[in-house]
This record gives structure tokens, C-alpha cells and sequence, in this order.
């Protein structure tokens, strides 16, 4: 007989369908086969498809991994609010949700302010040189480019206008390799800050909301802002909204979500 997995599509900050960043959400009892999750991914052909199965950990609910399409990746952020989101929408008696992650650390999803926190390990910039076909690919001048660990860009550019206009050469950015690459500027007005996102390596071309960026872009619009909460959009054509604070090492981001399609997926 076929074997049939639970299955939701979820758009993670979002406040209404098609907004935000759609994520797969696929609740097992164990794991699959690596490459069968991977095919599952490619399958679904989302940017990111979570897996979680029940924990062991003291310290954690569930095992939490990520697939693009084409790769697992180390940290997701809108699947991880989407996975929690999928488990606290489940039951009305849970205030939080904690997934233990294969290098991210346990990551913790909770009710907040009529929709969900997501906390998040800070990601601060190493000392190191971006690719400078980045530069030529996305087909601007940056005022600054920091450098973050397993190689990942933070391009600052002066205005808003700068960032909604990029038509990157996505062909060039795949050549450069699995790099996120997050171009933001300053706010142009509800939001303190615009960004967009890339990640064309682990075939993502335009990513539409990115935990993960945030994680990159909290700590340093904290600081450049001079106060440690402020309120992003990330500009890709879906459009999310995130609520970012910096608590110490961490990066709290706050967001909705909105289940679109819930049934089962067949083996």
C-alpha cells in the first residue's frame, strides 16, 4: 500500500494567502532516507520544505531539517515559524514549540502578540571577502559588504528605491555558488528597513522572506538605528513584514502565518 505523510502548505509572514514565504511542513514519526526527503523537497518545489520528527532531547519537542530543492540547508526561518505554526495552531494549551536543529542550536517558536515569535541565533560578520562577481550580478555599488560565516553577504546600500529596483543576473549568482545574499537599505516609509534576498546557489533565485537574513539584519540595524526593535519588509514581488528585536546574542523575529493547503503527500 502507499504510504501517506501529513502535508501543509503554510505562507509564513504573512497576514493573508500568498503572501509571504510558502513553506512545505511535513510531520514524521522518523526520518526518511536523506535522499528521499531530498526528493520530497524537489518535489514540492518550494524554497524550503521542514521535516520534524518527535525529540529525545531534554531540551527540545522535535528534530527539526530543511530542504530547497536542491540541498539541506543549515538554518530556515520562515519553515521553522511555519513548522511551529503547523504545531501551536494544533493545540491551544501550547505557548511554545522547541526544535532542535542539526547546527543552528534548539530554536524556539511562541505566541506572541496575536501571532507567533521566532528566536533566532544573532548572526554577527566574520573578516572576510565577498565574491566580487556578487557585485557585478546584482548590478550595483554597495556602501558596505559584511562577510558572515559559511559565506554569507550582507550588502548595505544607501536607499530603498536602490533595492526594489535589482534585476540581478541570477545565472552569474548561481556560478558563485550555495552563498545567501541579503541587499538592504534603510526604510522608505512604514518600515525602518527594506531588504531582498538570494540564495540562486541552492536554487533559490529570490527568496520572498528569510528568517535567516534577519537573523543577519538585526544586529546590525539595531545598532545603525540606535535601538534594539524596529520593523522590516523584505521587498521580493509576495512581500513580508517582520518584527525584529535583538535581545542580547539572540534575534526575536514576529510574524503570522497562514495555512493554505493541509492534506497528505503519497509515497
Amino acid at each position: 500500500m502507499p504510504n501517506k505523510l501529513p502535508f501543509a502548505q503554510i505562507d509564513a509572514f504573512a497576514a493573508r494567502p500568498f503572501e509571504g514565504n510558502p513553506a512545505a511542513v511535513m510531520p514524521l514519526e522518523v526520518w526518511l532516507a536523506d535522499d528521499v526527503l531530498q526528493a520530497i523537497a524537489e518535489e514540492n518545489n518550494l524554497a524550503e520544505t521542514a521535516f520534524f520528527i518527535p525529540s529525545d532531547a531534554a531540551d527540545a519537542d522535535y528534530d527539526l531539517r530543511w530542504f530547497t530543492p536542491a540541498i539541506e540547508v543549515d538554518l530556515c526561518g520562515h519553515a521553522t515559524l511555519a513548522s511551529g505554526h503547523y504545531l501551536l495552531s494544533r493545540d491551544v494549551d501550547l505557548d511554545r514549540i522547541r526544535f532542535r536543529t542539526r547546527l543552528a542550536g534548539v530554536l524556539e517558536v511562541r505566541r506572541a502578540n496575536g501571532g507567533y515569535e521566532l528566536d533566532l541565533p544573532a548572526r554577527r560578520p566574520t573578516p572576510d571577502a565577498a565574491d566580487p562577481r556578487v557585485e557585478q550580478a546584482l548590478g550595483l555599488t554597495p556602501e558596505a559588504v559584511l562577510s558572515y560565516p559559511g559565506g554569507n553577504w550582507l550588502y548595505i546600500v544607501p536607499d530603498a528605491a536602490s533595492v526594489r529596483a535589482m534585476k540581478p543576473n541570477f545565472g552569474l549568482l548561481r556560478e558563485v555558488g550555495n552563498h545567501l545574499v541579503v541587499v538592504t537599505a534603510p526604510g522608505d516609509g512604514a518600515f525602518d528597513v527594506v531588504s531582498r534576498v538570494f540564495a540562486a546557489g541552492a536554487g533559490i533565485d529570490e527568496d520572498p522572506v528569510t528568517g535567516a537574513a534577519h537573523a543577519m539584519l538585526t544586529p546590525y540595524w539595531a545598532e545603525r538605528l540606535g535601538k534594539p526593535a524596529f520593523q522590516a519588509f523584505q521587498a521580493s514581488a509576495r512581500g513580508g513584514r517582520v518584527a525584529c528585536r535583538l535581545e542580547g546574542e539572540r534575534a526575536v523575529l514576529g510574524g503570522t502565518c497562514v495555512t493554505v493547503i493541509e492534506g497528505s503527500f503519497t509515497l
